[in-house]
């Protein structure tokens, strides 16, 4: 591969380190393709890019990061990065599902990052992967909104409602 090439694939690696709010390395070795086809279809239905990217690359890519010398393990071998931009749980989440549900795959994850922190293989599969989703974390908001509401709007109601019980009784006892 020629300079000018690796320095454009160095740039566009960086790139989507910077726009990416978490991400996920795996180890794809021993899969099948159909398998590794498949896990790019719930990459891509998730909203979720992934790459197979050279582990030098990705190394220049993110030479000026504190948290490469942690990183630096998981980038050996065979590496696949799922870069999730809107939800950061969305490519934990595929992996996890992918994990469950094709069992003979040797897909492994390898490290997750997050925020400049990097997480290990089971922090990523217990804590990134469970983590509420974009949509999730919209509808628990909503309802805390919401809750406060309800309560006035049950409260207005009361005396009517308290009426309506006496005059029912009242009607009952006569």
């Amino acid at each position: 591969m020629e300079r000018a090439a690796k320095t454009t694939q160095i740039g566009e690696i960086r790139a989507r380190f910077d726009k990416a709010t978490a991400t996920v390395f795996v180890d794809y070795k021993g899969m099948t393709v159909d398998a590794a086809t498949k896990l790019r279809v719930e990459f891509r239905k998730a909203g979720v890019e992934y790459k197979v990217c050279k582990n030098t690359l990705v190394k220049q890519a993110l030479k000026n990061e504190k948290f490469v010398d942690q990183l630096s393990p998981a980038l050996a071998g065979m590496t696949g990065i799922a870069w999730s931009y809107e939800d950061p749980s969305a490519a934990a989440k595929v992996v996890k599902a992918f994990r469950k549900e094709t069992i003979g795959e040797k897909l492994q994850i390898k490290a997750g990052l997050i925020d400049g922190s990097v997480l290990g293989p089971k922090a990523v599969e217990e804590q990134l992967a469970t983590m509420p989703g974009k949509d999730e974390l919209r509808g628990m908001l909503l309802a805390t909104f919401q809750a406060p509401l309800q309560q006035f709007v049950a409260l207005l109601q009361a005396p009517t409602q308290n009426l309506v019980y006496l005059l029912a009784a009242k009607e009952k006892k006569s």
